[in-house]
This record gives structure tokens, C-alpha cells and sequence, in this order.
């Protein structure tokens, strides 16, 4: 009976997520799909539709998470929660926070064909925006309804002057009720995300479930150094205000700093840099780069960034430039509650191996953690590649993953 169940769930799931995977920009690499575009739109109106066709009621909130929800028989009680998200990174795959939000839709289908009207109404969301966005800010919906998306924030720009106030709002939600609907503490009774590892440890101890003890806090930096663009040529060496070798010097010292044994893992990255002018013959005037820092441990991403930016108020000084860290944002560590992760891992075992393992990636988890109870699975990707065109997660493994989930929310259902 169970094998027959997942071999249904693996049909849906696997057409679900090729469905999904249509709506992406195809001038981009891999399966592209940046929120507030016309495919993130698609891709959400699709969501919807599937959400109707369940019986599911459908909205969308102040800060325009997609949200469907089924009622349980004891209204009294707050719902349990489903989430992830639909976009991607550029140039992105076709797993990444996409199984959480169609493993939310299966599940659902799962409870109705065994009959089952949980306690608590349940709700599956598509949370806006939860990777690193145009505007500088990630998880950008699960921060609006936590209430951790600040009027400055609401205020930031991309590339094209576009204000995130007004993304919000093309995107169906309420920018001015953002704070007004804002959820609190006891108003989720638990929130639950299936998500692919998008690391190697469950491939490599052939494990095909994850039970997820924490989720690293990630506080990310725009850096932007101002020297003097000059002439290369004329310029001698020791006369030179080099906005970019200073940067590099930085960029050098992140990486010593987080290669340091800690009694907790850290990583320290800058995937994205800015230069002015731009020009093989030109001094670079100035450069703008986006660092960040991921620990599960909060005091040592403080103390790397004390240490990191001491070290950029020296440099400033030896290279007569000017260096200055904005934080663009912080997301605090999250621990899972023990108790949580034993009913996961129990739910876990029906189906197939398990094991422990922390998340070295945030998720809309992070914000949720902020006012209810959390916990998550994980399921394999294939070389531990994540965030590119080959990120690929067996569609069995999957199914795994959902049916574990459904048989936890069954399970937290008839106790909390």
C-alpha cells in the first residue's frame, strides 16, 4: 500500500514540477524565474488555479504570499503551516524551494484521499521572494508576515528604480497593511518545509530523508570602496587609490578569517561585484560588492564581521580609500526544538534511512522560527549541486519527502 501511494504521489509531483518549470525566462540560464517578472507571475497564477482545483480557499496577503488553505474541524486552533517558495536564483533549478510549495499541494491531496479533516486548518504557502533579491533583501514575504520588513526596506530600489513597495503591490499584495496583518506568536501552530539539501551528506551516507536541527543565521553586507579612477599608464604604483585591489584585499581577508577552525562551521562568500569604470586602461574608481556570512552559532558571524570590518577601517587608511559596510540584512539563527525533530524522525522511518543533519542554507524557516515553533526535511540532490542547472533531486525522493511530511502534520495534529 505504501509504495503503491508513493508511486502515485511521484506521478503528480513529477508532472507538477515539470509544469512549473515551464515558467521561467528563457534568456536566462537553467530554469530562471526572478520574482515580480511575468514568469514568477505565471508560475503563481498556475499555483492558484491547482489550489482551486483541490477545494482549497485562496489569497493573498499584505505582503503578497501566495497562501491556500483547507479548514479544521477545531477552528479554535491556529493552523499548521506549509511553506516555501517558487523563485529562483539566475540561472537556478528546478527543486529548490518549488518542492516544498508542490509537496504542500500533494500533501493536501494526500489527507483528502485517506479521509482525513485534521484538527487544525492547514495552510500552504508560496512565500515572495525568498532568495537574495534586486532589491538587496531575501525571504522578502515570510519577513512581511512576521512584521521583520521594515519601512526601509519597503523604500529600496533595483537596478531599474523599481521601489519594493510597489513590487509588493504588483504583485497582488498591501504594501501599506504589511505591519497591520502582521502574524504573532501563537497565531501559527506549527511551521513545517520540505526542502532538497542543496549539499552531499545524505547522498554520501545514502540516507534518503534529513531531519533538520538548525538553520544558519546569514548576515549579508554591500561594501562599496571609493578610490580614484586615474590613468593606468601614467599612474606609478605607489601614487594609486585602486578601488578594486582594495576590495581584494577584503575579499582575501573574508576568506582567512571563515577558513579559521571555530567550534561551529562557517562560510563566508562574495558572489557579486560592481566595478567603475570598468575599463582595462582605467584605475578602478570604484568598486561595490555583497558579502555574506552563515553560521548556526549568531556571536561568531558577529564577531567575523567585528574582525572583517576592523580590518577594512586599516586598509582604508594604508590604501587612502574610503570603505563602507552597509548591512543589508540579518537573518538569526534558528535551533529546531528536540521534540519536533523526534516526531519528524519517527514520521521519517516509515518511509525510508534518515539522519540529522543541519541546514547550511536559510529558508523562509529562518523568519517563521521568529514567532512559531518550526521544523524540516530534507531530501537528497544529486552531487550536492544546488542553485545551477543541473541541481536534480530523484522524483521518488520526493514523494519520500512528502509522505514523511504528511505523516508528521497527521501526527503534530493530534498534539499540539
Amino acid at each position: 500500500m505504501i509504495e503503491e501511494a508513493l508511486q502515485k504521489s511521484m506521478k503528480r509531483l513529477e508532472q507538477d514540477i515539470k509544469t512549473v518549470a515551464t515558467f521561467v525566462d528563457e534568456t536566462k540560464p537553467g530554469w530562471t524565474r526572478r520574482p515580480f517578472t511575468l514568469w514568477y507571475k505565471k508560475a503563481r497564477e498556475w499555483l492558484m488555479e491547482q489550489m482551486h482545483s483541490i477545494n482549497m480557499e485562496v489569497s493573498i496577503d499584505a505582503a503578497s504570499n501566495v497562501i491556500g488553505s483547507i479548514k479544521g474541524s477545531h477552528h479554535d486552533l491556529p493552523p499548521i503551516m506549509i511553506g516555501s517558495h517558487l523563485d529562483t536564483v539566475t540561472g537556478g533549478g528546478r527543486f529548490d524551494g518549488i518542492i516544498g510549495v508542490l509537496g504542500g499541494l500533494e500533501v493536501v491531496r494526500i489527507l483528502k484521499e485517506k479521509g482525513i479533516q485534521l484538527r487544525h486548518s492547514l495552510e500552504i504557502v508560496d512565500f515572495t521572494a525568498e532568495e537574495p533579491s534586486e532589491f538587496g533583501i531575501s525571504t522578502i514575504g515570510s519577513r512581511g508576515m512576521v512584521g521583520n520588513l521594515t519601512e526601509e526596506m519597503l523604500r529600496r530600489n533595483d537596478s531599474s528604480g523599481l521601489i519594493l513597495r510597489d513590487a509588493i503591490r504588483e504583485a497582488g499584495g498591501r504594501p501599506d497593511d504589511i505591519m497591520k496583518m502582521v502574524r504573532k506568536k501563537g497565531d501559527i501552530a506549527l511551521y513545517l518545509e520540505l526542502h532538497i539539501e542543496q549539499g552531499p551528506v545524505l547522498e554520501q551516507m545514502n540516507h534518503k530523508l534529513g531531519i533538520v536541527t538548525g538553520i544558519v543565521g546569514i548576515h549579508r553586507y554591500r561594501v562599496i570602496v571609493e578610490g580614484k579612477p586615474n590613468h593606468a599608464g601614467t599612474t606609478p604604483m605607489n601614487m594609486r587609490q585602486d578601488a578594486l585591489t582594495a576590495s581584494s584585499e577584503i575579499i582575501l581577508q573574508l576568506e582567512a578569517i571563515c577558513r579559521k577552525q571555530y567550534e561551529e562551521p562557517v562560510v563566508g562568500t562574495v558572489g557579486k561585484v560592481t566595478v567603475e569604470p570598468n575599463a582595462a586602461n582605467v584605475i578602478p574608481g570604484k568598486v561595490s560588492f555583497e558579502l555574506e556570512v552563515r553560521s548556526i552559532e549568531k556571536k561568531l558571524i558577529q564577531a567575523i564581521m567585528q574582525e572583517l570590518i576592523k580590518f577594512g577601517d586599516d586598509l582604508s587608511k594604508r590604501r587612502n580609500v574610503k570603505i563602507t559596510f552597509d548591512c543589508l540584512s540579518q537573518s538569526e539563527p534558528i535551533r529546531v526544538d528536540p521534540s519536533i525533530q523526534q516526531i519528524i524522525e519517527k514520521s521519517c522511518m516509515s518511509f525510508a534511512p534518515s539522519m540529522k543533519l543541519p541546514s547550511g542554507a536559510g529558508h523562509d524557516a529562518n523568519q517563521i522560527a521568529t514567532i512559531a515553533p518550526i521544523g524540516m526535511i530534507f531530501v537528497p540532490s544529486r552531487d550536492g549541486r544546488s542553485h545551477c542547472p543541473e541541481e536534480w533531486t530523484d522524483f521518488k525522493d520526493v514523494a519520500l519527502g512528502v509522505h514523511a511530511l504528511a505523516q508528521s502534520i497527521i501526527t503534530f495534529d493530534q498534539c499540539i
